[in-house]
């Protein structure tokens, strides 16, 4: 199997998977490389996502790893069989890669969960709210990028319309609601399509009003992707430098916890479509 210069978030995971599946066996490299007939090098190019896992071969490490948890088992072997090209990389060479992650992450979700602070979710932008947002990054973005971000961030919103269509539920801060990105215009536009969107019966927006007050991980926009099972569940920030990606137990069980407080101080869909509507009113 071919090895890959720059493995995406997705085939990372899985080899972290492997790697930690081998290290609560007690199992070595050498003994894993051994199962599967290669040498030590060339799994643990595997382990880091470099050279990809076959289902096979996930199979039998999972065998001899003694590990009992079928569904998990299985949910690897999916992502080792899965060698298909989303329709994400055609933007591979003109988008940095962890746009591209994003994409892929949403697509193979079971259910996503944001919360956003400053900027309405990328999956519920209006074009012209993109473009806004797009245009007030520093450094400056070039007319050509800000207008391959904006196609690349439409075509993301595909994902609510798939067959299954995945639940999606956005905690929306009403300073998100406030703050101008773009004309007057656009600002209403968006917030009606925000709007339509929350009728959708796939889509939730809950709005957390100013008069909730202070509240946890502020200023942080977290996308929280669920997995097939909860071992492969993965949390997504915004950050200066680029998209961040978390997987690990402790940090996954933090931010389950923002969002549940979100759930909690964040409006009833009914009254949280009012307070957008009234806003609307106020541009």
């Amino acid at each position: 199997m071919p090895t890959r210069t720059t493995p995406t978030e997705r085939q990372k995971r899985l080899g972290a998977e492997m790697r930690k599946l081998r290290l609560a066996a007690g199992c070595t490299t050498e003994y894993a490389a051994g199962l599967l007939g290669v040498d030590r090098t060339r799994l643990s190019n595997m382990e880091s996502g470099i050279r990809p896992f076959s289902a096979d071969r996930v199979r039998t490490l999972a065998c001899n790893y003694a590990c009992a948890d079928e569904p998990y088992i299985e949910a690897l072997t999916v992502m080792a069989a899965n060698k298909g090209r989303g329709w994400w990389e055609q933007h591979r060479g003109s988008l940095p890669a962890g746009l591209l992650d994003i994409a892929e992450l949403e697509w193979y979700a079971t259910r996503i969960r944001t919360t956003q602070v400053v900027h309405v979710p990328g999956l519920l932008q209006t074009e012209e709210y993109a473009r806004a947002v797009f245009d007030a990054v520093l450094p400056p973005l070039t007319r050509l990028q800000i207008e391959l971000r904006v196609a690349h961030r439409m075509e993301r919103q595909q994902v609510l319309d798939i067959p299954g269509k995945v639940p999606y539920v956005a905690y929306v801060h009403e300073a998100a609601l406030r703050m101008p990105f773009g004309s007057p215009t656009t600002m209403r536009r968006q917030l009606d399509c925000l709007c339509e969107a929350s009728e959708r019966e796939n889509v939730e927006v809950r709005i957390v009003p100013f008069k909730v007050g202070g509240f946890p991980g502020a200023g942080h926009a977290l996308l929280y992707a669920e997995g097939p099972v909860s071992q492969l569940d993965t949390v997504q920030l915004d950050s200066a430098h680029g998209p961040e990606f978390t997987h690990a137990g402790a940090q996954l069980a933090k931010y389950r916890s923002h969002l549940e407080w979100m759930d909690g101080a964040s409006l009833p869909t009914p009254d949280s479509r009012d307070l957008i509507r009234q806003l609307t009113q106020d541009l």
